[in-house]
């Protein structure tokens, strides 16, 4: 395995009274695609939001590059080169797509040789350039959400259930935009319901279960052996599609 990017050791999380996260053992290896799997309710968007500080840990270390950002405030770990695409996407719908990624370059002006990049990773954000980004389909806004984390060069980026609800040629644009730019310098912990695209651009992959990882490895391996995707979900997980 590659050396870790990211990694969690023992982090706890509550949410008001209740306690989400127990003790999340969770290594993101620098470069590719870390997939989190696991039912609905076991943890994973609550891993990404505590990753990223809109959730603080109760207990445990976050490290990325080695550097403890377990206790930092949101805004440091973003000029860390950490972005958050949220599972409701985040974005200004009463703002034309070009608004939306304008106020994403935090740095300074848009670079036009990465912009024209992102035009051609998704054709919809040059075509719906000065339109308003409220009237994009479900699929449209994704695609917007994804192109605001990456409209400047991260080292990672999380990203939380991007084909949700969206049509086949929608997920299979999607899927390829992210093996596209995973052949970047940008390592990305995804989650993900859709086990076929999830296993088509995955790397290495961590299923969680009540708060906590019970299985991590290689994707490959998940993906070749029902019998381990029924013991660790309950199910073959090619009922995801």
């Amino acid at each position: 395995m590659k050396e870790p990017l990211l990694t969690l050791s023992g982090v706890h999380t509550h949410i008001g009274p209740y306690h989400i996260l127990q003790g999340v053992d969770l290594v993101v290896p620098k470069g590719g695609v870390s997939v989190l799997l696991g039912r609905n309710g076991a943890g994973k968007t609550t891993t990404l939001r505590t990753i990223m500080g809109l959730w603080q840990a109760s207990e445990g270390t976050i490290l990325f590059e080695g550097q403890d950002i377990t206790k930092l405030p949101t805004p440091e770990i973003s000029r860390a080169g950490i972005a958050f695409v949220p599972e409701d996407m985040g974005i200004f719908t009463d703002l034309t797509v070009a608004e939306n990624m304008t106020l994403a370059a935090a740095r300074g002006p848009l670079d036009p040789d990465r912009l024209e990049w992102i035009k051609t990773l998704f054709p919809p954000i040059r075509t719906f350039w000065e339109s308003s980004a409220g009237t994009l389909s479900g699929g449209q806004k994704q695609m917007l959400s994804v192109a605001r984390a990456i409209i400047e060069p991260r080292k990672l980026i999380l990203i939380d259930e991007p084909t949700k609800g969206l049509a086949p040629a929608i997920i299979k644009a999607m899927s390829d935009a992210l093996l596209e730019l995973k052949e970047t310098d940008t390592t990305i912990l995804l989650v993900e319901q859709n086990f076929s695209m999830a296993s088509a651009v995955g790397d290495t992959v961590s299923v969680m279960d009540d708060g906590h990882i019970v299985h991590a490895g290689e994707m490959a391996e998940l993906a070749g052996d029902a019998r381990m995707q029924e013991r660790l979900m309950g199910l073959s997980l090619e009922a995801h599609q």
